[in-house]
Formats: structure tokens, sequence, C-alpha cells
């Protein structure tokens, strides 16, 4: 049936006029746009056009169209960077003047931003390796807990933050375990009964006592000069504390003897070069906040 203005085609089921176009049987309808849906459409078209008169719009060839408001987001941006920058300059000034942490806790807003600074700083370049809480891992110490191989106040921190440890800047802590049984220091024997001997300072119940006494001269003369006679450690050389069942590289036997025979010496690279004195001393603050940071 054709469909034309003066015999126009009404569909049977419905009673709307059709288009006049069919396909596989199926005819399409000449169902008119809701009222609503076209009200919002010319809206938008008028939108448009008074969106293009007033900010920037059409480009050019040398330039843009800036529109009658003169508009420019990235101002917009400059200028709040410059409000925060000069926002945190006070704050920067502020932190670097205390003398201590209990200066920074005094002052809420200070400690404050020294958080939020130092939170982001450490998010973006510590969490890779410290986790994101500071948990740690193999390896990588735990800043939640109160062992701190160098030292735990806010001084401490702030040292090791800026220079690192056995990285290659000037001021870095430095010390190095010897690769006892790799250098051939000592015997693979030697070795076994000095892993004994370290697990009987960290308390193990199941450790060989005969072992234990042949390594006890052998300590003495290797090992205390950095672990001290009674291995507690010496934060003076970075050297753990064996008796308190707290492990970097872990604390079974197979790996304390991988490390009398091998070493440990990792490395956390400085950061003074990235990071100015600001920066350093809010991821200080936050670091020592976490859980385990001492005080002066």
């Amino acid at each position: 049936m054709s469909n034309n203005k003066n015999n126009p085609e009404i569909d049977d089921a419905t009673g709307t006029q059709t288009t006049g176009h069919e396909w596989d049987g199926i005819k399409e309808l000449n169902t008119p746009l809701p009222r609503w849906w076209l009200i919002i459409m010319y809206a938008t078209i008028v939108w448009s056009v008074v969106y293009w008169v007033f900010m920037p719009s059409w480009p050019g060839i040398n330039g843009y169209f800036k529109g009658t408001r003169n508009h420019s987001e990235r101002a917009n941006v400059d200028a709040a960077m410059l409000e925060l920058q000069a926002m945190r300059s006070a704050n920067s000034e502020k932190l670097l003047a205390s003398k201590s942490l209990t200066d920074i806790e005094n002052d809420p807003e200070l400690l404050q931003f020294a958080m939020a600074s130092g939170k982001a700083a450490f998010g973006d370049n510590c969490e890779t390796c410290h986790g994101p809480g500071g948990q740690g891992a193999i390896g990588y110490p735990n800043l939640n807990d109160d062992v701190w191989l160098w030292g735990g106040t806010l001084e401490d921190i702030r040292t090791t933050i800026a220079y690192g440890i056995r990285a290659p800047h000037p001021k870095s802590r430095k010390s190095l375990m010897p690769a006892f049984g790799k250098t051939g220091i000592l015997s693979g024997e030697q070795v076994n009964d000095l892993t004994s001997y370290v697990q009987y300072l960290a308390g193990e119940d199941d450790v060989n006592e005969e072992a234990v006494q042949r390594a006890a001269p052998l300590f003495k003369a290797q090992c205390s000069v950095c672990h001290s006679a009674d291995g507690t450690g010496n934060r003076m050389f970075g050297a753990p504390n064996l008796t308190d069942r707290e492990w970097l590289y872990g604390g079974d036997r197979e790996a304390i003897k991988y490390t009398i025979t091998n070493s440990r010496n990792g490395v956390m690279p400085s950061w003074d070069h990235r990071f100015d004195e600001a920066t350093i001393a809010s991821l200080a603050v936050y670091v020592h906040t976490l859980g385990g940071g001492e005080q002066e």
C-alpha cells in the first residue's frame, strides 16, 4: 500500500501513520519524538551557541577564539598553584625552623601540613619498597615497629631519608658486613656453628649446644665489634640486634646461614637530590608517626 500525503497508510495494530518504509514485512511507524526530548535538544543547541560566544571555542589559524569572557583554565590552574606554593612556603619555613617533633606536634596546623605532605611523598616514592602502610617486606624495613638500625628519632630518620643507606652519597650511612663464607673467612662448618649461635642469641629452643660453644669465640672475634658482645647490635654501624627476633631478611636457619655466608648489604637511595628540605622534613615526620618513632 502506498503512503502519501493524500492517502497516508495507517498501521492496523497501533493506529499510527507509517513512513512507507518496510523491511521483511516490518513497517516503520512515523512516531513523532516526545516533546520533552525536542525541548532538551533545542535547549542544548541554544546553550552551545551561547557557550561559543562567551567561552574559548573555535580554533583559528593564529590561535583560537578566546570568548568574550576571556576565560583560561590554564591561567586558573597557574593562579591556584601560586596560591598553594605561597601557603606551602609559609608552612615549610615553620617546619624547617622547628627544633623537635614536640614543636611540630604543638602546632596542629603545621602537623597537619607535615603529615599530608609526607604522606603524599611517601606514596609516590617510598611505597614501592616499604609498602602502602610502611609495613615493609623481606629486605625492606618495617616502619611501623620500634626497630631502628640507625636510630628512630626525627633527626635520625631525616638523615636516613636525605642521605640514604650505602648510597653513592658522600654523607650516606655506610656499613659493610663481610661475606664470611663466600670469601673464605670462615669454613662451611664454622658458618653452620655461627648460624646456631645466632639462633641461640635469638632465643631459639632447639639449638645444638656444642655448636653454640664452638661458635662463641668465633662470634667474639668476627661479629662482636659490630653486633656487640651480647648480640644486641650497634646503631653506629647499623648492626642489627640479634636477640629481638626481628629479622629483615628472615630468621629461619637457612636465611641466617645465607646472610652469614653471602652477607646482606641492601641499599636505600638518598633523596636530597630529589626533595627539598621541607619535603624531607615532612617525610621524616610522617615516618616517625607511623608507629615506632623515638623521642629525641
